[in-house]
């Protein structure tokens, strides 16, 4: 991910909600989880959106982009804000 892609993700994350919540009720449609997790984090959030049916994605800073500094984990519930994101990782891809 590029420093412009990871800066964009990071703004819209702010938006996002808490993730255990969304992730639990079925409304996320997006988790980032923070490439800086714990082995044992990133293991238990890829079970648990994989059997959600949740794309996740990594990103730097996922704490610091919505606010709060110990989260990794962050859901995006709003599909405006889930396309842009997966939006802009798909330009950088290309």
């Amino acid at each position: 991910m590029t420093a412009s892609s990871n800066e964009r993700l990071r703004s819209a994350l702010g938006l996002a909600m808490k993730a255990a919540k969304a992730a639990k009720e079925g409304k996320a449609l997006l988790a980032v989880l923070d490439t800086e997790a714990s082995d044992n984090t990133k293991k238990h959030w890829s079970d648990i959106t994989e059997n959600a049916g949740i794309p996740l994605i990594f990103a730097d800073g996922v704490g610091r982009a919505i606010g709060r500094e110990a989260h990794m984990i962050a859901c995006v519930t709003d599909r405006g804000f889930a396309n842009m994101i997966t939006a802009g990782l798909n330009e950088n891809e290309q």
